[in-house]
């Protein structure tokens, strides 16, 4: 029966000796022909098991490998070696699954991030995805707890859709015409009623325009999914498939939305923080070795536990589009001609402009507020002024923008006059303004990547190596 087993982590944690007990896992290392140290992934530490001196033949023990798996059954004892308070001996041991030394290509020794992301379905057996990835799962039931808590309703939004959300364009098509031989219109355009769908559909970019629908009747929503951009980028910032939280909420105003972003964030690290402490401590022991190879100006001031610390403990900066613009157009980095990017009123702030107020002016993360509408979607609410939308980013430490929300436009006359400047077909998109036309209220939501946020708060430099099997442009493996 394979049920009966324990999980490493929980024998661990337990530190009782004196009974019996059946584990399972794979070899990390096998010295001496007498201690192996077992994994089951529950844990970044291995369970040291004890093998008598001629309790195994010669044949089995040759076959304790490195990544070979194993069923264990033995006694729990106090341990006479370093790091562990118990260990195993062994009665019986059972090699489930045989892994030839000479080929597997994980040796004990470290191995950089490009040559694990070739390797992305053996990756998770070392320590610091192993880390990396129970890091992930704990974020993600966080997300939901967060939502549930304050009773929020989880919408499925269609992966499948018909609209773009941001108006970018830059989206993936699903069809199933022929990739040859499309049928044509007279004027030579792709003919999409033969279609599977009998339209031209895409790749969903956003779950907002869907989740707007379900909140103009449960009041608060949120979703979380899968989401798609075709965007050629190739920085350690994006991914042409990744995940999405995507709250909405009627009679929210963009202040209430701000909160609820704060505290959302806060709760998250705060969860990892909690139930985490030791994958987290390893993270922080990788990213303060990897630095060291850095020089000092590129170095983070902070250690990855201080700097999450600091998030939970301060106030995030709150500013307005203008004032960020102004600290940019006097700061000695724009002084010293240091900006690749241009910085004037009006334009949308690149990265590098996003991570010198939060990391160099304010050095904490940083609320933006009020950006120019020429350069935001037709969904956000106009201000007074006319020139600007009730937007809002969050800019984090290290990333840049790690939320992208707004008060939503909910007058009709508004909101359509918007979306005839952006040339946005009303006709298509009639069930959208269906919810401005029968019970409009003030509302609001934003959009926080997943992945950002498992990259905030494990340390790691590039989005691929927190995603299990990154999409990338010219990159679909596994």
């Amino acid at each position: 029966m394979f049920n009966k087993r324990v999980k490493i982590k929980e024998l661990l944690v337990a530190e009782t000796t004196g009974h019996e007990v059946t584990v399972m896992g794979w070899v990390r290392t096998f010295r001496n022909n007498q201690f192996i140290a077992l994994n089951d992934g529950s844990t970044n530490n291995n369970l040291q098991i004890v093998v008598e001196l001629g309790m195994l033949d010669e044949a089995t023990l040759k076959r304790i490998t490195t990544s070979a798996s194993l069923k264990v059954t033995g006694q729990v004892v106090p341990s006479q070696g370093k790091g562990q308070k118990v260990e195993v001996k062994a009665t019986s041991i059972e090699i489930l699954g045989d892994s030839d030394a000479e080929k597997y290509p994980l040796q004990p020794k470290k191995h950089s991030l490009e040559f694990l992301r070739e390797i992305a379905h053996l990756r998770f057996r070392t320590n610091t995805f192993g880390a990396v990835f129970r890091v992930r799962h704990s974020l993600a039931f966080a997300v939901h707890q967060f939502f549930h808590e304050k009773g929020f309703v989880y919408m499925h939004t269609p992966i499948i859709t018909a609209s773009d959300a941001e108006g970018a364009g830059e989206m993936f098509r699903v069809t199933t015409l022929p990739a040859d031989n499309p049928p044509k219109d007279e004027d030579g355009s792709i003919n999409f009623k033969e279609d599977f769908f009998g339209r031209a559909t895409n790749l969903t970019v956003s779950g907002q325009l869907e989740g707007e629908l379900a909140a103009m009747a449960f009041s608060e929503i949120y979703t979380f999914g899968p989401t798609f951009r075709a965007e050629n980028s190739n920085t350690a910032r994006h991914l042409a498939e990744f995940w999405m939280i995507e709250p909405e909420m009627a009679f929210y105003d963009l202040e209430d939305n701000m909160n609820l972003a704060e505290e959302f964030i806060k709760y998250l690290i705060r969860f990892a923080m909690e139930n985490n402490r030791e994958d987290l401590e390893f993270l922080a022991q990788r990213l303060a070795e990897e630095e060291k190879q850095l020089p000092q100006d590129k170095r983070s001031e902070m250690g990855l536990i201080e700097k999450l610390e600091f998030v939970l403990n301060n106030n995030f900066e709150r500013i307005t589009y203008t004032e960020a613009i102004d600290i940019l157009l006097n700061s000695p980095a724009y002084k010293k001609k240091k900006f690749q990017y241009e910085v004037k009123w009006g334009v949308d702030m690149q990265s590098e402009h996003e991570r010198y107020l939060v990391e160099k002016h304010f050095k904490k993360p940083v609320i933006v507020t009020g950006y120019p509408k020429a350069i935001k979607s037709f969904y956000m609410r106009e201000n007074e002024d006319g020139k600007t939308v009730a937007a809002m980013d969050i800019l984090a430490p290290g990333i840049g923008e790690i939320v992208g929300g707004s008060q939503r436009e909910e007058r009709l006359d508004k909101l359509t006059e918007r979306m005839k400047e952006m040339n946005i077909p009303a006709e298509e998109m009639w069930w959208f303004l269906d919810t401005r036309r029968f019970g409009t209220v003030p509302h609001a939501g934003f959009g926080l990547g997943f992945e950002r946020m498992v990259l905030f708060v494990t340390g790691m430099t590039n989005i691929r190596d927190v995603i299990a099997f990154p999409r990338t442009p010219k990159n679909a493996e596994f």
